[in-house]
């Protein structure tokens, strides 16, 4: 149909056809309607919004990085408790590499990282699981043994 073509309904709306039927149209063209009804797309929910935050607040330090800046966009609860959390833990992992490379210069101590490292590496895994677990349910459960220092050492960060 060209631009300077008007159409014209020549019956009454009662008697156009239903979904699914043929429309008649001009010069033996056949307008079939859309069987269903145009949905506009749900813009993604604030729920799913925060868990994004939260879930690459612990996915390296780039998906860190990432969770900052999506966070600075939209401030939400859940994504700023995970940011304070994921922050402290990655805090606590870097204090103990530096413990554990200072022990292992030490002749006689350093035989204890040979123990206490795959420890230490080990139970920061199992932190780390849990506060992905809990940013995944979208829950604000604090990583066990030292999430609530987390809570209270960065209760002004990503406010």
């Amino acid at each position: 149909m060209c631009a300077s073509e008007t159409l014209t309904l020549d019956e009454p709306l009662s008697k156009l056809p239903g979904v699914g039927q043929l429309l008649p149209a001009s010069r033996g063209q056949t307008i079939i309607p859309m069987s269903d009804p145009v949905t506009p797309v749900a813009p993604v929910s604030g729920a799913a919004e925060d868990r994004t935050v939260a879930i690459l607040t612990y996915v390296t330090i780039i998906g860190f990085i990432i969770a900052i800046v999506m966070h600075g966009n939209k401030k939400t609860a859940l994504g700023a408790f995970h940011l304070r959390q994921g922050l402290g833990l990655f805090i606590t992992a870097v204090v103990a590499w530096f413990a554990c490379m200072v022990i292992a210069f030490i002749p006689v101590l350093n035989l204890i990282t040979f123990i206490l490292g795959p420890a230490v590496t080990i139970g920061l895994f199992v932190l780390w699981l849990m506060g992905i677990i809990a940013a995944v349910n979208g829950q604000q459960k604090p990583i066990p043994l030292l999430g609530e220092k987390y809570r209270e050492w960065f209760a002004g960060a990503f406010v």
